[in-house]
């Protein structure tokens, strides 16, 4: 009796393990066919090896040993840095381009089923493309029309990638790398236009100096003639003023003389000490008025009255 419980035992223990066994596969299986697509990125996935769908950002199921994940896309801006180039351009001169390409995968299903590799068929394409561009154009042009070679070449990669679902939305040309020879000659070529372009700084220079000193001379000339007719005229305007000062003393004293009323002997008088001052000078000839004599005669009247003692009156 007690074998045949525990075999019954066991029959439900080993059932309900097999239970769990399953369950746990089940949820085990459920779980990691559950994908999450993260932003900025698509998956293509088949279904018993065709296309099926290309999945967005968010929460996808994937039906357990039917569907497949073929390809994990991210759509962001991706850049590609190719190595350099040989070209040859239209009067046959080998360089050395090296190119850098943006593009951005707009078609997860073109990415995945139009190109077997397309990164390599855009270097290719790429390399294709500027051999043809570079071929018509020379040196010299090709030196000075990176804008124009990158916009070709954006243009022509952009319409042949567009059925690989790639947008191309820029190309660069990073180096351009002429022949040893051409470089050592376009090295001298722009140290003798350094030099030129010195040279004209200098004398640009030196000009200016020129014209700068000239310009403080001729402000100082300028300065210095004012100055001296500044000093004339305040030598004019003081002699001006020296003499309208004894003019009006001159006519203030003759004022005074003609308010005194002065008799004629004062007149006489006055008229003797302008004599005397006239004979004081350096003049050898001397005409003597003929009164000259009344007018010494009353001097000298004058002068006993001035020395007369007025005690003597007394």
């Amino acid at each position: 009796m007690a074998i045949t419980e525990m075999g019954t035992f066991l029959r439900s223990l080993g059932g309900a393990l097999g239970w769990v066994v399953l369950i746990a596969f089940a949820l085990i299986v459920i779980i990691s066919n559950i994908k999450v697509v993260p932003q900025a990125h698509a998956y293509v996935v088949e279904r018993l090896g065709a296309f099926h769908a290309a999945w967005g950002t968010g929460l996808h199921f994937k039906i357990p040993f039917l569907d497949r994940i073929a390809k994990k896309i991210s759509l962001k801006e991706q850049v590609i840095d190719f190595p350099p180039q040989p070209v040859i351009t239209k009067d046959n001169v080998t360089m050395q381009i090296d190119t850098v390409v943006y593009f951005q995968i707009t078609d997860p299903k073109l990415y995945a089923y139009g190109v077997e590799n397309p990164l390599s068929a855009i270097e290719n394409l790429s390399a294709t493309t500027l051999r043809n561009i570079i071929g018509d154009m020379e040196l010299d042009h090709t030196l000075t029309s990176r804008d124009v070679i990158n916009s070709k070449i954006r243009v022509i990669l952009d319409e042949a990638t567009d059925a690989w679902g790639i947008k191309v939305n820029r190309v660069e040309l990073k180096n351009i790398i002429p022949p040893a020879e051409i470089q050592d000659s376009m090295e001298k070529q722009m140290k003798a236009e350094r030099e030129r372009r010195a040279k004209i700084l200098d004398a640009e220079g030196e000009k200016r100096s020129a014209i700068l000193i000239a310009e403080g001379q001729k402000e100082s000339a300028v300065l210095r003639a004012e100055a001296v007719k500044e000093t004339k005229i305040r030598e004019a305007q003081g002699e001006a003023e020296a003499i309208l000062s004894v003019q009006r003393a001159l006519a203030d004293a003759i004022k005074l003389m003609n308010e005194a009323a002065p008799s004629d002997q004062v007149i006489a008088l006055k008229s003797l000490e302008a004599f005397q001052k006239a004979a004081d000078g350096k003049a050898t000839k001397i005409i003597i008025p003929s009164n000259i004599q009344s007018l010494a005669g009353l001097a000298a009247s004058f002068k006993e009255l001035v020395g007369s003692d007025p005690s003597s009156d007394r």
